[in-house]
């Protein structure tokens, strides 16, 4: 569970990074584009799995989920790879303009949602 949670803080420090350089080195650029709301999405959706990721790993030390670690590495497998293809290549997408980025952002959203519906069933199995 450990991976998780430095994941989560790497992922969140990232976050903040990229909101940075959106808001000051490329706020121009996307402007000009219309890509600005597409790297504000990308941003936000990092930024909330991050803190999922700091759950998963967090709980993966409760007791009441010791039986329920495999599902929540499997929440924290689909958060990390879901935020890196859906946040990724919409940040991509923002910055370069290459619209085929845009098919792959549906596939880190299904992964997002996947991790989530992991997460409530090791809430829903806790202490069982």
């Amino acid at each position: 569970m450990k991976l998780w949670f430095i994941a989560g803080a790497v992922l969140g420090g990232v976050g903040v990074a990229a909101g940075s350089f959106g808001a000051h080195a490329l706020k121009e650029s996307l402007a000009a584009t219309g890509q600005a709301a597409n790297w504000e999405t990308a941003v936000r959706y990092g930024l909330f799995h991050a803190v999922a990721l700091l759950v998963v790993g967090v709980a993966g030390g409760l007791p009441q989920l010791a039986g329920c670690r495999g599902i929540l590495h499997a929440a924290g497998g689909c958060f990390l790879l879901g935020t890196l293809v859906f946040s990724g290549c919409l940040g991509a997408l923002a910055v370069t303009g290459v619209r085929m980025l845009g098919a792959i952002v549906p596939i880190g959203g299904v992964l997002m949602l996947v991790g989530w519906g992991c997460l409530a069933v090791a809430g829903f199995l806790a202490g069982k």
